[in-house]
């Protein structure tokens, strides 16, 4: 309010005859999705507004088939999905590995991936309000969902200069999965980011039955192909019988400013949290072992403990030979007295509870053989961001008659 002070003597002097209050009187809060229908955001309002056309008329055509054209970032906002992804750094940690041997980089970083805890999808994708962190949120928190893994994974290789896609479709063993195409010379791999298993596209063994979707940074196709299984599909996106694309290639800002940052930054794993959690496993291990056969002793072989111990930490990088023929003469000595049965268990670390279940539905420690020995060796290989390889190698040891 601009107040006239001309009643004041004492401002008559002054060149000003009135001064401003301020009085409050209130304030409104809408929501963000209000400003993205006003005219300065118009240009991303159709292209949201497109992806869902596209999306509902893809469904349309084949309605069993996967498609995903917009999630919801972090802070709510929605967004396209080709924003997700960018060339980023691996741990450097990774890199030193194979100096010499790219192939064995690529294969080491899938399985640093693949260790990364995965959660398990809360919403259905149908309903379109899927939720996705960032490569470097998914690192911090050293945890992600099957698609933060297949763009973390498609992320690393692009900073290789692969030619990498995040491909989604559905697997025989995991139903919807988010796998990453690579295109090399002659030839398409298809990478499962959660067990960084690699197949050719013409593997009978590969779990993928169907070929859905392909995405990358600058758009989004859905196979329309009668055949989506991988030995039939045409992996040729540029073809539009074969692929409907949600951009056209005329499309002004094609490649959406991306969310991701311009490099993750990594911390290194405490080593001596590593060990106590290792002899933590191993003591709470034996311990169940005990309970799980409350009406017969149990016996611990430790030689072949020490056996174990050294060979587990081998496995974990397979790098040569597993066993050393010091190794293997020890073994065929225990050969000679015992008949061993075992195998080595590895998985992601988690919490122990879930390390106990897995040891347990092995069903080793059931044995009913008289006098049986155990042999229990626990090693845990440490990656960058608190990623943890956990090897758990049990066996039993029955004494020939």
């Amino acid at each position: 309010m601009i107040i006239e002070k001309h009643e004041d003597p004492y401002f008559k002097s002054c060149s000003s005859h009135s001064h401003v209050r301020k009085n409050w009187l209130g304030s409104i809060v809408f929501p963000f999705s209000a400003l993205l229908q006003q005219s300065e955001f118009s240009d991303q309002t159709d292209v949201l507004e497109r992806a869902q056309i596209f999306k509902k008329t893809c469904k349309t055509m084949f309605p069993n088939r996967r498609i995903t054209t917009t999630v919801f970032n972090s802070e709510g906002i929605q967004i396209l999905v080709t924003r997700y992804i960018k060339a980023l750094n691996p741990p450097q940690q990774l890199l030193d590995v194979f100096l010499h041997d790219s192939n064995a980089t690529l294969d080491l970083i899938a399985r640093f991936v693949s260790l990364i805890p995965i959660v398990p999808d809360i919403l259905d994708e149908n309903d379109g309000f899927d939720i996705w962190m960032t490569s470097e949120r998914c690192i911090s928190l050293a945890v992600g969902n099957k698609e933060e893994h297949a763009i973390l994974l498609c992320n690393f290789f692009l900073y290789f200069g692969k030619k990498a896609l995040v491909l989604l479709g559905t697997s025989m063993l995991e139903g919807p999965v988010a796998y990453v195409l690579t295109q090399e010379t002659d030839e398409f791999l298809l990478w499962n980011p959660l067990t960084g298993q690699c197949h050719k596209q013409f593997d009978p063994f590969c779990p993928l039955q169907s070929v859905d979707c392909l995405f990358d940074d600058g758009n989004v196709w859905f196979n329309i192909q009668q055949n989506s299984t991988p030995m039939a599909v045409h992996f040729d996106y540029s073809k539009e019988s074969f692929w409907k694309q949600l951009l056209p290639k005329n499309f002004q800002g094609t490649k959406a400013h991306t969310i991701q940052p311009e490099e993750i930054i990594y911390c290194e794993t405490n080593k001596s949290m590593i060990e106590d959690l290792k002899n933590r496993i191993e003591r709470t291990l034996k311990c169940k072992m005990m309970e799980w056969r409350p009406k017969q002793p149990t016996l611990w072989n430790r030689q072949c403990t020490y056996i174990l111990r050294k060979i587990l930490p081998k496995l974990e990088l397979g790098t040569g030979s597993f066993v050393s023929s010091e190794e293997e003469s020890e073994f065929e000595r225990l050969l000679q007295f015992y008949l061993v049965t075992g195998f080595p268990i590895q998985m992601p670390y988690t919490d122990v509870q879930s390390i106990i279940d897995a040891v347990y539905q092995t069903g080793i420690h059931s044995s009913e053989f008289p006098q049986t020995e155990f042999a229990l060796a626990v090693y845990i290989h440490p990656y960058p961001n608190n990623v943890l390889s956990v090897w758990v190698y049990l066996v039993s040891l029955a004494r020939h008659q």
